[in-house]
Formats: structure tokens, sequence, C-alpha cells
């Protein structure tokens, strides 16, 4: 099997030692994500434009993977505050309606106090579209 690592443009990457995303085989697996813009390097202070922007940087890295939103099969929410994640129920509708991927949601405390939330995805490539 092939490995590919996918490269987000998060400083952070470089930072810690790894990648926005691994494609082995026909899996991709996206790190957890934040909502940061990679292209200012500015964040929101709203879960809900977090939780979009999010998302916007994960859809970037599977297509750069070769795969798409389409084809997530798993996604992991961790939130500092388990309040806010009601807040993001229409964005993740918006993303995964007609997905419906299997999901789990950890409250968990995040790397910096001005995150509130990380997203990670698994995803088939070219399974689905």
């Amino acid at each position: 099997m092939t490995r590919q690592n996918i490269s987000g443009g998060s400083a952070f990457e470089a930072q810690i030692g790894y990648s926005r995303a691994v494609v082995n085989g026909d899996w991709v697996f996206v790190s957890g994500t934040t909502g940061y813009d990679y292209k200012t390097g500015v964040i929101s202070d709203d879960v809900v434009e977090q939780t979009d922007q999010t998302l916007k940087n994960i859809d970037r890295a599977l297509k750069s993977a070769g795969s798409s939103m389409a084809e997530v099969v798993r996604v992991r929410y961790i939130l500092p505050d388990r309040d806010d994640f009601p807040k993001t129920w229409p964005i993740l509708q918006k993303w995964f309606g007609n997905v419906r991927p299997a999901a789990t949601m950890v409250q968990s405390g995040l790397m910096k106090d001005e995150m509130k939330i990380e997203i990670e995805v698994t995803a088939m490539k070219g399974g689905s579209v």
C-alpha cells in the first residue's frame, strides 16, 4: 500500500509534526481539525462559525486526498463545552445530512482556549462518487 501525507497549511503541522490527512490505500484519515482560516490564521469566537470553517478545512483536505465529504464514514466531534454541541447541529446537518456517518461527540479541553470545536474524520477514497 502507498502512503501519502496531505498538508492543510496549518502552522501546527510543522510545529507538532503531523499531517492534516494521511491516505493509506482506499482510506483517508483526517487529523483533528479546528476552525482556523489557514489563509489568514484567524479563528472566529463563535462555535457555529468555527464548525463551518472546520468542515471547509476538512473538505479541502479530503479533496486533496482524492476523496470527498460524501465518502466520510466516521466522524468525531471534540468540544470543551458540551452545551455548544446542539448549536452546531444545523451546520453538521448541512455537511453530513445526506452522508450520515457514524459519529461520536466527546467533551475535552482543546489545545488553545479560542478553539471551541475540533473534528476528525475517516473517509473512503473513490468509494461513493
